[in-house]
């Protein structure tokens, strides 16, 4: 099987579907990857056969699937000109870093290994995009960080935001607002399940709150930590 751009966008998100699975898991659900496509599960079913008979994922009906060594691979490729066309357009065309997802998504099946890798050298071998995931290098390798999030962290101790998971424009919007980027210095003051909500110490000792998701959705490290991804 040739590589295409719907090839490319399922292993990509089988890809990221199992950097989501809980420790005892070892399979992408089949509804799972078929609602993050936005495809029936029938449809869903059929190309993952495909990609199996193609060496690129193992399947297991009625449990699910996962990527192949060689399925991996392609996958951190993908991810890799999607994230280097990400920080791209931020740094260089000067889009914001909530308007870039979408754009990428197209550009990312229509750009030459060549340019990409002109683009890697031109930003500085960068190790992340603008939201904070991890770039792939040329090879597919990933580096892989362990980082708490806003409630998994310590109480009362200063924090650097890594990294944000949710990249729906209207929520980078919301965390930008609340200077909550990657970089940002913070502290986590206060937890309250029954209100659902997350005081934090930021920028010039501000206070801001936060529900509980979204709070799970910005990674942090100590502050002097010297790796970020």
């Amino acid at each position: 099987m040739l590589p295409s751009s719907t090839v490319e966008n399922y292993l990509k998100a089988i890809y990221l579907g199992e950097g989501h699975l809980a420790d005892d898991q070892r399979l992408v659900p089949m509804g799972q990857l078929a609602s993050a496509l936005g495809v029936a599960p029938g449809t869903a079913t059929t190309m993952v056969k495909a990609l199996a008979e193609s060496g690129l994922v193992e399947y297991e009906p009625y449990n699910g699937v996962r990527l192949s060594a060689a399925g991996e691979k392609l996958a951190a490729l993908v991810l890799r000109r999607h994230r280097l066309i990400e920080l791209f357009l931020v740094r260089v065309m000067g889009l914001g870093w909530d308007e870039v997802h979408d754009e990428a998504e197209q550009l990312e099946h229509h750009v030459s290994d060549r340019l990409i890798e002109r683009i890697d050298e031109m930003l500085g071998r960068p190790e992340v995009d603008p939201h904070g995931d991890p770039i792939p290098k040329a090879d597919g390798h990933v580096a892989r960080h362990e980082f708490d999030t806003l409630l998994t962290c310590p109480l009362g101790e200063r924090v650097t935001v890594t990294r944000v998971t949710d990249q729906e424009a209207p929520f980078l919007r919301f965390i930008e607002q609340h200077n909550l980027m990657p970089g940002e210095s913070i502290e986590v003051e206060a937890r309250d399940e029954v209100s659902d909500s997350v005081r934090l110490k930021g920028r010039s000792d501000q206070r801001i709150t936060i529900g509980m998701r979204a709070a799970s959705k910005v990674r942090v490290s100590a502050s002097d930590a010297s790796s970020r991804g």
